[in-house]
């Protein structure tokens, strides 16, 4: 499987995730576009929250040094962000794909991080609840079915069960798991939620 995990909005959760999905599915890892924070970028954060020993964390094709959306990132280090040279790592293994923001964050003048999902994988959306997250869900999921992908839905954070059961009504996305509000995220809760996530995960 290739899954590629995109958000409602930032901060939302995506990277967590990616890590209880990677490890779920021993799966590798693979960030297209890091935007700031190099020295502990995603790629280091799923590598320090997961255990086993299979998956391989693949090198970002852009690593940008601003924490900003990709396309302005990119300007202030003085390249432009190019699709063809964005080019999936060749693996065996289940593929999991970290996408930047949410769908339509700006990658160049032309294209959006929906440009970088292709035809064959699946999409996980994580959604987490604040004023505005239902219309956000909606609004990504719609996009996303509009071009035929499969999505399924991870929540992240403290239940609202009238938020996410309009959301799953509405979409008819597959609902593969809640990651609660912890205070600690490490490599013992991570393997918790795959270990919870798995089954869903290999029937998406």
């Amino acid at each position: 499987m290739k899954l590629f995990i995109t958000g409602i909005s930032t901060e939302v959760g995506k990277t967590i995730a990616s890590a209880i999905v990677t490890e779920a599915l021993e799966a590798d890892y693979w960030k297209p576009i890091q935007a700031g924070d190099l020295e502990n970028s995603d790629s280091h954060k799923v590598k320090n929250l997961i255990s086993n020993t299979k998956s391989i964390i693949h090198q970002n094709s852009y690593a940008l040094n601003t924490p900003m959306s990709p396309h302005a990132a990119a300007e202030i280090d003085g390249i432009q962000i190019d699709l063809d040279a964005i080019r999936e790592p060749r693996t065996e293994n289940h593929l999991v794909i970290e996408g930047a923001g949410g769908l339509l964050v700006p990658l160049n003048d032309s294209d959006t991080i929906l440009d970088l999902i292709q035809s064959d994988y699946k999409v996980i959306v994580v959604s987490r609840h604040y004023l505005g997250s239902i219309n956000h869900s909606l609004l990504t999921i719609e996009a996303l079915q509009q071009r035929n992908f499969r999505v399924g839905l991870i929540f992240s954070g403290d239940e609202y069960p009238t938020t996410e059961s309009i959301i799953l009504n509405k979409t008819d996305a597959s609902f593969l798991g809640r990651i609660n509000e912890e205070e600690l995220i490490d490599k013992k809760v991570v393997k918790h939620y795959a270990k919870e996530f798995r089954k869903a995960l290999l029937e998406f």
